[in-house]
């Protein structure tokens, strides 16, 4: 792969550029955000450290993340579980903590690629290859298309982070039955993710907002996650009463 590594540390950054090229990388290193933003195209995978000298790292995932399907894992010394799920939702695939060892780093690299983050755009749940009308899933007014990664409600497209997307598309794989906790964070994140469960609760949150009405998503107490249909519910429970 091409990899671009954002890394103003020249010592840290010479010993990770020289271990990623050993295993067959091509590297390229900037040593600020700016500089990022303006490689970016040339890449297809980001390293990128939070502490840069112009841009704070959030801001420059947030930015990359704008325009691009990348991924990114970010070095961060900032280990706390508020940091980490912030990073999350600014667009992170993942991230290592410092210090840590080019063998962590390696293998979280290679478990984002094989959850399907490289690539062409639309493959991150690693469906199957099908036609246009199998890769939509609906509930009622609620749509995703696989194919160009879109949201839309009584059609109107919501806008979605990648994990919010993905999170969606699983519980629309059988609208109505409920995913537990643990499948929903395999299929969203990796079957060897390690983070706070937390994670999955803020981007379930986060979905609930941008959907405009928490029902859509049902917590079902130590089980998982459903999608519902509101104004169907209501209807439902009017006319059985």
């Amino acid at each position: 792969m091409r990899v671009l590594v954002v890394e103003d540390d020249e010592s840290l950054a010479g010993t990770m550029v020289e271990a990623l090229r050993r295993f067959g990388h091509d590297v390229e290193h900037v040593t600020t955000g700016l500089e990022a933003l303006t490689a970016l195209g040339k890449a297809e995978f980001v390293l990128l450290e939070l502490g840069l000298p112009d841009l704070d790292g959030q801001e420059v995932c947030r930015r990359i993340r704008q325009q691009s399907w990348i991924p990114i894992i970010v070095v961060t010394g900032r280990g706390d579980e508020l940091n980490r799920v912030l990073l999350l939702e600014t667009g992170a695939d993942d991230f290592v903590v410092k210090p840590y060892s080019m063998r962590e780093l390696l293998a979280r690299m290679d478990a984002v690629v094989r959850r399907g983050a490289v690539g062409e755009v639309g493959r991150a749940l690693r469906v199957p290859s099908a036609g246009p009308a199998e890769e939509r899933r609906r509930h009622g007014p609620l749509q995703v298309d696989l194919r160009v990664r879109r949201a839309s409600l009584h059609d109107r497209e919501v806008t979605l982070t990648r994990r919010e997307f993905d999170l969606l598309a699983v519980l629309l794989d059988d609208p109505g039955a409920v995913v537990g906790r643990q499948e929903l964070i395999e299929r969203v994140w990796d079957e060897n993710w390690h983070g706070s469960t937390r994670t999955l609760d803020v981007h379930v949150g986060s979905l609930r907002t941008k959907l405009g009405d928490r029902r859509w998503i049902e917590s079902v107490r130590g089980v998982g996650f459903r999608v519902r249909m509101p104004d169907t519910d209501r209807g439902v429970s009017r006319s059985s009463g």
